[in-house]
């Protein structure tokens, strides 16, 4: 008899097959769906879910690295490219991207400031506001590190000619639409 460990590695090569996920069609009427047309569906399904571990784990590894969590690494992200693009950052601009209360971002600011990550100044413009920069050094070691691996999609998108990269975007834009949380009563917090 085999263990579960030996069926793990034919299970997981398994994960995005659209037939093992819905194999009575209860979620997907598959009826119309040639094999052919199944199996490469299954094969985008893969490709996507092998994307989604590697962004996955490079995710963690970044956040071990930096010593940071994911709202932190967020906010740092939004302060490079705030950097790059010459604009000021306030932290009323890092609480809407973000999607967290003032008291959130607060505490989120302090951490980073404590950590070296970040520099609050008064705002150049707007004397009862502060802008928030990163530090050189942490745009430097965010950059060297998960910035360097991250910037290697461009050569993936690069080598696409541009109705390819017109079918990739379309492709994925209509997925994160047909995935957008809307109104279902299952994602809404419980009271």
């Amino acid at each position: 008899m085999s263990t579960p460990e030996e069926h793990a590695p034919s299970l997981s090569s398994t994960l995005y097959d659209v037939e093992k996920n819905d194999p009575d069609s209860l979620l997907i009427d598959r009826s119309q769906v040639s094999p052919q047309d199944l199996s490469e569906i299954s094969g985008v399904m893969a490709a996507l879910g092998r994307l989604r571990e590697a962004e996955q784990k490079l995710t963690e590894a970044s956040q071990r690295y930096m010593k940071l969590g994911r709202s932190d690494m967020r906010a740092l992200h939004f302060l490079i490219v705030a950097f790059h693009s010459k604009t000021v950052v306030t932290p009323s601009a890092i609480a809407a991207h973000l999607g967290i209360s003032s008291a959130s971002t607060t505490k989120l600011l302090d951490r980073l400031e404590a950590g070296g990550h970040i520099e609050r100044a008064p705002h150049p413009n707007d004397r009862r506001a502060l802008a928030i920069t990163v530090t050189d050094e942490t745009r430097e070691a965010a950059m060297q590190t998960v910035g360097r691996l991250q910037a290697k999609r461009f050569h993936a998108a690069a080598r696409l000619n541009s109705q390819e990269r017109a079918s990739v975007v379309r492709f994925l834009d209509d997925m994160t639409e047909q995935i957008r949380i809307r109104n279902e009563a299952w994602t809404q917090e419980s009271e």
